[in-house]
């Protein structure tokens, strides 16, 4: 279950006093609760712009619509017979609810403690394309598209609210968004750990990574909560997002990004020594 945007911000607040505190002693701890505190404010902005979308249903779902004949107008494969193809199936249909409902958000913090932990020279550009990315998806998402499960002319239906495991409820009530369909910020944030794990890893299990990615991209699809032109968006965005966070940290941090790009190896030449 997604927190409500408050509470972000309360986890926003507490992480600061934590970096405070710990800054004259643990420089590790006080450098944690700062990132911890930025990502906790994207949250609760996410959250925020959420609400701020049901303002205009009708307006989303005519968008939702266009969207939907757009789609078929481009001949893009159809969600709607993907779903059929798993209604059938209780199990599996379940699953994915609870991958919708349960992997976004803490598959982006085990990734971020795991870079900042692991690979903290090479941290702040992925930290900078996180925050990129989703500040941009959230301007783009003032303008609100109701997702299929919301537009009568897909056929479509709510999975998650059909097995109770929604995170929504009805239109209007819940601790997210319904109305955020455009871009798909689960898609962004899935792609931003797959290529940075498969990057940034050089072990056997760096195809996790891109794993979460392309399931993600199926779930939302598949339980009526994107268009597949939604994740299309995101990726196109977060591909011009991650080389700005680059550009940003080599001009905030000169020393810092030079001392790396010539002491710190790739993951293929790591691969190959």
């Amino acid at each position: 279950m997604w927190l409500p945007w408050e509470y972000g911000l309360g986890l926003a607040l507490i992480f600061v006093l934590i970096g405070r505190v710990a800054d004259a002693k643990h420089g590790t701890v006080a450098a944690f609760g700062r990132e911890a505190a930025v990502v906790a404010i994207l949250y609760s902005l996410w959250q925020l712009a959420g609400q701020v979308s049901l303002l205009s249903i009708d307006e989303a779902v005519a968008r939702g619509e266009w969207l939907w004949d757009f789609e078929r107008r481009l001949h893009m494969p159809n969600e709607l017979v993907l779903q059929e193809w798993m209604i059938p199936h209780s199990l599996t249909t379940q699953a994915a609810n609870i991958y919708y409902a349960g992997a976004h958000v803490p598959v982006m913090g085990i990734f971020l403690v795991w870079m900042f932990a692991r690979h903290r020279d090479r941290y702040r550009p992925w930290r900078n394309a996180l925050a990129l990315t989703t500040g941009l998806c959230l301007i783009i998402q003032l303008l609100p598209v109701a997702p299929p499960r919301l537009t009568d002319a897909t056929g479509m239906i709510d999975t998650g609210l059909a097995y109770g495991q929604s995170v929504y409820g009805a239109l209007g009530r819940g601790v997210a968004g319904q109305l955020q369909a455009m871009p798909s910020i689960h898609v962004a944030w899935a792609a931003i750990v797959g290529w940075g794990v498969a990057v940034e890893s050089v072990n056997r299990w760096r195809w996790v990574g891109p794993a979460h990615f392309v399931i993600t991209f199926i779930v939302v699809a598949v339980t009526g909560n994107h268009y597949w032109l939604d994740g299309m968006v995101a990726m196109v965005l977060l591909a011009a997002m991650v080389p700005l966070g680059r550009w940003i940290d080599e001009k905030l941090h000169p020393q810092t990004s030079m001392v790396d790009a010539v002491e710190v190896p790739t993951p293929i030449e790591t691969s190959l020594s």
